[in-house]
């Protein structure tokens, strides 16, 4: 292919993104085909990986090809091992989708379709894209190591006590609003209890079934897994259908939280190869599957868009959650546009089986835009519902009403109109007692993927068959989140408890073990605690909460790449992540200060607390008020840690640059490859 040819594709691709974006932008008092979203997320992605990821990687990085990866300098057969650059980008994308690319879309669908679009591709290609690509570099040029350790070689001791804490912050809150997100979807739902608990006994028979029965047969056990896991869908609709046996799986709220804080402390505390490991497995491949299948769906469908750009709660008033599209649909759409929690995979595993150096744009540029693109995937799924039956279905009873007919009535005023009649027959059409009030994001992404599906792959008959397979898909890989986070939460608790006590750093010693199990499962616990017990669902506190905690953390990771880069001698080039951390600090500040002292008690939690005081005492007042206290100085000491990065980050920006500190970094010194030796040969 000659070069003008190429330059005429590429105009091509780039004038036909800018038509989509166009669309999607202006088109004003009509319904837009979701195609348009598709199409500009194309464009956009595969215009940002082909000039903005090459220039980074040109310019800002300079990625040598004749550079020793620590995976090859360090291969251990066991941490640091050589691997196949698409089996690390599957690991890298798994580790790094979790439930924010599908519940942050969902919920900030309240505002319309238009902002959180914008801010998915956008943020994706200049900011999430970006740090993900420059942590995944920079870490493999430190022989793999953590935020933490680069934070305190690069910028000193605050920086990496800051980054140690809001590590250990961001776990115990991602760990509580994904726990949440699960119980709200599966609280007075046998048939999805059912399924999601027989996964548990699937997961524990996979990781017996490949360590003593058969071995290393990966694909029988996937076959395995895979055809017990539909079985596990059919019998929940049996269950659901026969009354007796569907009231032991009818479970409320406080018992669906009580038994998954207690099912994180089995995930840690047992053996990985016996439940974590092939529950990993399990939901990589139904989770790569379903968004590839509901991607085509969408596709050959190219279903209509019936929520408008902007809704009327563009004003702050919104009911899923309380505040105005800056900053709030910036921090509620994290993991799709820019994630903190992606720069812990960047320098945690990933970064110990890069076999080249060259493969870290790939993965780690690459593997985001993929999950930016779930985030695309699940705004349509949200989108194409009726705005009416989104906010019935989204809407905490203590804003809308606890009756059927009363929130439908409050929807309808809103001039959205539903019908709790319509409501009880799109319950009864997923298999589902009610729909109301099931706030979380994760139902409605589901009734919105069953809609896709159903209109061509068995019409309404198998809508509940879709539902509850969606159910399934997201709960799966959540509660593998749940795994992982609460083991990964719990060797941090073992790393700081061993400076008191060498054995507590023991991560084979079972007292250690039970004991930090115990303690992490209990710091996100009571967070998932407070959510359960809150009149508006929980979500309206700790989704903010969450997401000003994920991305002050991305602040951190951007503050240590933009430190290494300007000691790199490359300070004209900062731009490149100086440009996000200036607007996560200033989405993340407003945030945490609106959140703390706004005098609207469903924004601020100092405001509610005074709400709360202000009626009769009780026993749940008086937790709840400790719960909006608790967050409000969670925040507060959240945002002055990252100040304190920030500026010890400024100041020692502006001595390097001035010439007053002589820079060095903390790179491991070059060795020469021999896999280019071997490739040449």
């Amino acid at each position: 292919m000659t070069k003008s040819i190429r330059v005429l594709i590429w105009i091509g691709i780039a004038l036909l993104g800018a038509i989509a974006l166009g669309t999607i932008a202006l088109r004003r008092g009509e319904q837009i085909n979701a195609m348009w979203l598709v199409v500009a997320a194309f464009c956009t992605y595969a215009l940002g990986y082909r000039f903005y990821s090459k220039f980074i990687s040109a310019k800002v990085l300079a990625l040598d090809a004749r550079r020793a990866t620590p995976a090859e300098r360090l291969d251990d057969g066991r941490d640091f091992v050589p691997t196949n650059k698409w089996v690390v980008f599957g690991h890298h994308f798994a580790a790094i989708a979790g439930p924010g690319p599908l519940v942050g879309p969902v919920l900030a669908a309240q505002f319309g379709y238009l902002p959180g679009t914008l801010w998915i591709l956008v943020g994706a290609v200049f900011g999430g894209c970006v740090q993900d690509f420059v942590i995944l570099l920079f870490s493999v040029r430190r022989d793999g190591k953590s935020l933490t350790e680069m934070a305190r070689d690069e910028i000193g001791r605050v920086g990496g006590f800051v980054a140690y804490a809001a590590v250990i912050s961001i776990i115990v809150i991602l760990l509580a609003v994904a726990s949440l997100i699960v119980v709200n979807a599966l609280k007075a739902s046998p048939w999805g209890v059912f399924t999601i608990a027989m996964t548990i006994p699937i997961a524990l028979l996979m990781g017996f079934y490949l360590r003593h029965l058969r071995p290393g047969k990966v694909l029988e056990v996937s076959f395995l897994g895979f055809v017990l896991v539909m079985l596990a869908i059919w019998g929940g609709q049996w269950v659901s259908r026969n009354p007796m046996i569907a009231s032991w799986f009818t479970l409320t709220a406080p018992a669906l939280a009580i038994i998954i804080i207690l099912y994180g402390f089995a995930a840690s505390a047992l053996p990985v190869w016996l439940l974590l490991a092939p529950r990993d497995y399990l939901s990589t491949f139904v989770k790569l599957g379903t968004i590839a299948l509901l991607a085509l769906g969408i596709v050959a469908l190219h279903p209509t868009l019936q929520m408008p750009p902007l809704t009327r709660f563009v004003d702050g008033s919104g009911p899923i959650f309380a505040g105005k599209i800056f900053p709030f649909a910036f921090i509620t759409i994290a993991c799709g546009a820019i994630s903190g929690f992606h720069s812990l995979i960047s320098s945690g595993t990933t970064p110990k089986l890069i076999r080249r150096e060259l493969e870290t744009r790939m993965v780690g540029y690459g593997a985001m835009m993929c999950e930016s693109m779930v985030a695309i995937l699940a705004t349509i799924a949200a989108c194409v519902l009726s705005p009416g039956t989104y906010f019935a279905i989204n809407s905490p009873a203590g804003v809308v009403g606890q009756s059927p007919d009363a929130a439908a009535s409050t929807i309808t005023g809103w001039g959205f109109p539903v019908s709790a009649a319509g409501m009880h027959s799109l319950a009864q059409a997923v298999g589902e007692q009610t729909l109301f009030n099931r706030t979380g994001g994760a139902p409605a992404f589901a009734v919105g993927m069953a809609h896709i599906f159903s209109s061509s792959l068995g019409g309404q008959a198998v809508m509940a068959i879709w539902y509850h397979f969606a159910i399934m898909f997201e709960a799966l890989f959540i509660l593998t989140v749940l795994d992982a986070g609460t083991r990964v939460g719990r060797f941090m608790v073992q790393d700081a408890l061993s400076h008191l006590w060498k054995p507590l750093g023991r991560t084979g010693w079972y007292p250690s073990i039970l004991a930090t199990s115990a303690l992490i499962v209990a710091a996100w616990g009571t967070f998932l605690w407070q959510g359960v017990k809150d009149p508006l669902g929980g979500i309206n506190s700790l989704w903010p909460l969450f997401g000003i905690s994920n991305q002050l953390l991305a602040a951190v990771a951007l503050c240590v790449a933009t430190t290494i880069i300007v000691k790199m001698g490359k300070a004209r080039y900062s731009f490149v992540t100086l440009i996000p951390l200036a607007w996560l600090v200033a989405v993340t500040f407003t945030a945490s200060w609106e959140k703390m002292f706004d005098s609207n008690p469903r924004i601020g939690f100092l405001a509610h607390a005074r709400k709360l005081a202000s009626s009769p005492s009780s026993h749940e007042t008086s937790r709840l008020i400790f719960n909006d206290r608790l967050d409000a100085v969670v925040t507060g000491v959240l945002v002055c840690m990252v100040a304190l990065v920030l500026l010890e980050s400024g100041f020692l920006w502006a001595r390097v640059i001035s010439g007053r500190l002589q820079a060095r970094t903390k790179e491991s010194p070059f060795v020469l490859t021999q896999f280019a030796v071997e490739e040449q040969g």
